[in-house]
Parts: C-alpha cells; structure tokens; sequence
C-alpha cells in the first residue's frame, strides 16, 4: 500500500517561471545560518583578493560612489519555496572585478559573522550578480542581507551571501559554509541541485 494517494502532485505550481519542486510565496522569508549581524557603515567595507594576493578595497561611500543597476528577478530557495519579480538595486559584480587582473576560475563570498560560499567566477559575470543595497526602493535591511549582499538569481539563494565582506578569487574551488554540509556544490534550481548527488 502506498503512501502517497494516486494522483497527489503535491502544491500546484502557479508560475511557468518556477523551477520543478518550487512553490510561490508572496512574503519574503527570513533564513539564516547564525545570528544577525548588525553592521556599522562607517565600519562597514568589501574586499576583493585575486589569487596572487591583489586587493581592492571600498568603505561605504566609495562602493555607493559606484554605478548602480535596478534589476528586478526570481529568487529560488532551496527549501523550496520561490519569490518572482523581486526589484533591487545594486552593484554589478562586473564593475567590482574589471579593474582586477585574475585568471582565476572560482570565487569565495565572505561574510560579516564568518559565511562562506563558493561559486564558479563566470556565474559572476556577464551581468548575472550584484552586490544589492536595496530592495523594493528602501535600504535593504539586515534581516534580508542589509547593509548589503551578494544576488546570484540564477542560483539557489544560499549562493546569494548575506552580510557580505567581499570576494576571493582562487585558482581551486572551495567549498563554503551549506557546501561543506552537503548542499550541492552549484546549487542551479532548474537542475533541483539541492544537496550532494542531485
């Protein structure tokens, strides 16, 4: 005898912008692997290392100094529930790395209480990351990432740092924080890469 009635599909997906194994929320929930940091924006700054060592730094008003995009995207949970059309500003990640010199292939995202994780350097190019300031027109608040976090929207939302201090670039990939615990080391939502072996 089965479990699962014959015909149950689960939560009906409403969107044809939906992942498989997503469900559609209209709030915005709050998920956090620690604590809440609270940053000081005079102390606040974000940092990029190459693999040789090379850094760049910006305080506060030098990273707002920056040009700016608004960009309105589908973020896709890994607990499964998806959020659509959500409208940011931020800092292209393009704009962050043009002035460095890098062969590296992968990146480390660093955060204010010790997050890490990993992603493949091309998935931070080409228009497709930022580092979000705002949302929905107002600063973004600490609970969502604020003063500021990293927005990969083609990848699960774990990859989109919260809190973050800035970027390492490395010639060998290294698994962050969720990694390390058996999330999927990509984390792409079309392909359901939730944890190891998806």
């Amino acid at each position: 005898m089965g479990i699962v009635s014959r015909g149950f599909t689960g939560r009906r997906r409403s969107d044809e912008n939906l992942p498989p194994g997503q469900y559609l929320v209209t709030d915005f929930p709050v998920l956090s692997a620690g604590p809440t940091p609270r940053v000081d924006l005079a102390r606040w700054e974000f940092r990029v290392t190459t693999e040789t060592g090379q850094e760049r730094t910006w305080d506060w008003a030098a990273f707002r100094a920056l040009p700016s995009e608004q960009i309105t995207v589908d973020l896709h949970c890994v607990t499964k529930w998806s959020k659509l059309r959500t409208p940011w500003r931020g800092v292209p990640v393009d704009t962050l790395l043009a002035q460095m010199q890098t062969t590296a292939g992968f990146a480390l995202a660093r955060s204010y209480g010790g997050y890490t994780t990993n992603l493949p350097v091309q998935d931070l190019l080409g228009g497709q990351a930022w580092i979000a300031f705002e949302y929905d027109g107002k600063a973004l608040v600490a609970e969502h990432g604020g003063p500021a976090r990293l927005l990969v929207p083609h990848l699960y939302l774990w990859k989109s740092a919260k809190w973050v201090t800035g970027i390492d670039l490395l010639t060998e990939d290294q698994p962050g924080f969720w990694e390390s615990l058996g999330y999927h080391n990509y984390g792409d939502p079309w392909q359901e890469q939730r944890y190891w072996g998806d």
